[in-house]
């Protein structure tokens, strides 16, 4: 018998589309092309009628324009795609998930349930499951919203782990269950159901990583130390709008009912920090409504980080004040001490001919900042806490996790 409760994660009731036109049914996250009107009124015409999870999602350009309605809307067609019978589950379910991404390679996870009692994204956290960049708590409420009263959900979450030799991942293959291209450049995804030894399989590998002297050892700490087996990659304010949804439910649940919950649990994708196929790419910022040269030259030092800029009148290089030991901090720092005082609006754009094309436009600052080091990551949470918001992200907007898995947290339609 699997003891999955001191691992954080365990299988989950997978729910997949038995639609017939399986390729409109994936949609990408929904904080990507935030920037991109063009981007989502193409997957609007792509999608048109067909079940996607684009009609069970919040794309976050649309945030502001009449949450409550998209929001009921959501809902309604939650209801609507399980009273269909659109869905087939898969009981205590462990699907691994092999992306090919624009570029050909591909990316391997296992699609699992997170246990958000092992999870904790305040500062200093010595969870296993941790948040990578400080969470932003003012953006939580239109995602509780969402979810409160979703009777599904549906991961864009991807947690890491790191596993040099990848043992948890690399030796379990399963049974194909989807295959399909993926909508706007996505790429393409198959999906596959592991049985019940490809279950100990991984559950025996995550336990290595989980061993608390072992991981003294690997990091060079005490052996006192709790150890961090997950790391927040992808959905870091999703997974905290699942735990904030959480703590508020289990306040009504007798001890019984608050240890088998469906809402004590988040789907998400395990992804090996090492695989092949994961390129961390910095997160590059635009500036909005701003006088650009202002801006400039009052976050402008003679010594300190340089960071890449282009406005209207081109692209130079610049110099921060070195606050953080990351430029990404750095900036950010400088960023919203200038905002604070002038007003301003920021957007985070992952593609740099987004960033040059919006940074060129007038009253707008586009800033291009330097690779991270994804080896430096598990170090840097285990000995800093979370990182500067927004510092990384894994691959270009169309490589991110597409929604596909779905799950209930409620039972009531």
């Amino acid at each position: 018998m699997i003891n999955w409760d001191k691992l954080g994660v365990r299988p989950a009731d997978i729910l997949l589309p038995e639609t017939r036109d399986i390729t409109r049914w994936g949609c990408v996250a929904c904080d990507q092309f935030t920037s991109d009107g063009e981007y989502w009124d193409a997957m609007e015409d792509y999608v048109g009628d067909a079940p996607s999870t684009l009609r069970i999602t919040f794309p976050e350009i649309y945030l502001g324009k009449d949450d409550e309605k998209y929001i009921s809307s959501i809902n309604a067609c939650m209801r609507d795609y399980l009273a269909r019978g659109i869905f087939k589950e898969y009981k205590g379910a462990i699907i691994k998930c092999e992306r090919t991404l624009r570029n050909g390679s591909v990316r391997s996870g296992l699609v699992m349930a997170v246990d958000l009692e092992a999870y904790d994204y305040s500062a200093g956290s010595q969870s296993m499951i941790r948040a990578t960049e400080g969470t932003i708590v003012h953006r939580l409420p239109p995602r509780i919203a969402i979810r409160k009263d979703a009777p599904l959900e549906l991961p864009h979450i991807m947690i890491l782990i790191d596993d040099p030799n990848n043992t948890v991942i690399g030796n379990v293959s399963g049974a194909e269950v989807y295959n399909t291209p993926l909508a706007m450049n996505g790429g393409s995804i198959k999906g596959s159901l592991l049985s019940p030894d490809e279950h100990k399989t991984v559950a025996d590998a995550l336990a290595r990583l989980a061993d608390q002297k072992d991981f003294a050892t690997k990091y060079g700490l005490d052996e006192s130390t709790a150890p961090l087996v997950y790391a927040m990659g992808d959905g870091n304010h999703s997974l905290a709008c699942a735990k904030a949804c959480w703590e508020n439910l289990k306040k009504e649940l007798s001890p019984e009912e608050q240890a088998n919950h469906p809402a004590r649990y988040a789907l998400a994708e395990i992804v090996n920090l090492y695989d092949e196929s994961l390129q961390f790419e910095p997160i590059h910022r635009v500036v909005f409504d701003v006088d650009a040269e202002k801006l400039i030259s009052e976050i402008s030092v003679n010594d300190g980080v340089s960071v890449t800029v282009i406005t209207e009148n081109g692209e130079k290089t610049v110099t921060v004040k070195k606050t953080n030991e990351l430029a990404v901090g750095s900036l950010q720092d400088a960023l919203d001490a200038y905002m604070e005082k002038n007003g301003g609006r920021i957007d985070y754009i992952h593609e740099p001919e987004t960033v040059a094309k919006l940074g060129s436009q007038a009253g707008n600052v586009g800033f291009i900042l330097p690779e991270f080091d994804k080896s430096q990551l598990f170090p840097a949470v285990i000995s800093s806490g979370a990182l500067p918001r927004k510092t990384f992200s894994m691959g270009e907007g169309c490589d991110k996790r597409y929604y596909f898995e779905a799950r209930r947290i409620k039972y009531v339609i």
